[in-house]
């Protein structure tokens, strides 16, 4: 594992840096605006012929470096997990006029529903990881679930209507 140090720079933001195996420093200053600048240097006994290269990036240009180098390997296990027999991850997007809109997650299992998982909510650009049963979701926040194929289907209605079941019965005579 590689060893990250962490350094606060104040009125500017977090440096973080490592050394690579073959000696090489890398470092990235993460500034409190939201841009961030990659860096490779060297330290000063380590020779005049030494080089410094610094890029500047800004939020989404930061995003798609961690993408290329290596958030893919995240959306690989992600994907690796999902072929998982009997597991389903998946993602539902709250609207205004979803039942769960303004209401708290609150616990499925009390409601008959065991084994699902609630991972995160996603609000912005942010993530909530194993929220609470007493955190409040509002519409534009994404739920993150894992469970059984049937189970976040259970859901996603319950969260659509208010109802752990469907009613196909009425549905299917109308």
């Amino acid at each position: 594992m590689v060893d990250v140090r962490r350094v606060k720079l104040p009125g500017v933001g977090v440096l973080h840096t490592f050394v690579t195996d073959d000696g090489g420093k890398v470092g990235v200053i993460t500034h409190r605006s939201g841009h961030s600048d990659l860096i490779t240097f060297s330290d000063a006994g380590d020779g005049a012929d030494a080089a410094k290269v610094s890029l500047r990036l800004d939020e989404d240009e930061a995003h798609t470096l961690a993408e290329l180098l290596g958030g893919t390997r995240i959306t690989e296990s992600l994907s690796a997990l999902e072929t998982l027999p009997g597991l389903s991850i998946d993602w539902f997007t709250v609207d205004y006029d979803h039942h769960i809109a303004g209401q708290q997650l609150g616990s499925l299992a009390t409601r008959g529903l065991v084994g699902l998982t609630v991972v995160a909510v996603v609000r912005g650009e942010s993530a909530n990881p194993a929220p609470a049963d007493d955190f409040k979701v509002f519409p534009g926040d994404t739920l993150v679930v894992a469970g059984s194929p049937e189970k976040v289907a259970k859901a996603f209605n319950f969260y659509r209507t208010g109802e752990l079941t469907p009613k196909v019965a009425a549905d299917a005579g109308a």
